[in-house]
């Protein structure tokens, strides 16, 4: 195990915080069945948490015909901008 997985693990809930890497790392916004697939989480477990994201005001979706396109705010950019500065700096 990484020290990074080791700090997830033991400071931060894994699934929320690999959420917000894959809506940071993304080109564009995402919607909820790639950011399942990408994240190793249920569809249902996701949306759970990004409407909790939303509450939090860290992400905002938009809706495409049928499709809704999730996409992180600038305080959800900020939260996650320190998340990976967190777990790259005591990854080493």
């Amino acid at each position: 195990m990484t020290n990074k997985t080791e700090l997830e693990n033991l400071f931060l809930r894994k699934k929320p915080v690999r959420l917000l890497m894959s809506l940071k790392t993304g080109k564009g916004p995402k919607y909820v069945s790639v950011l399942a697939k990408e994240t190793d989480c249920t569809y249902s477990h996701i949306v759970k948490l990004l409407n909790t994201f939303k509450q939090l005001g860290l992400v905002e979706f938009e809706k495409t015909g049928r499709v809704k396109f999730i996409s992180l705010t600038d305080r959800g950019k900020e939260l996650a901008d320190v998340t990976e500065a967190l777990l790259r700096k005591f990854s080493k």
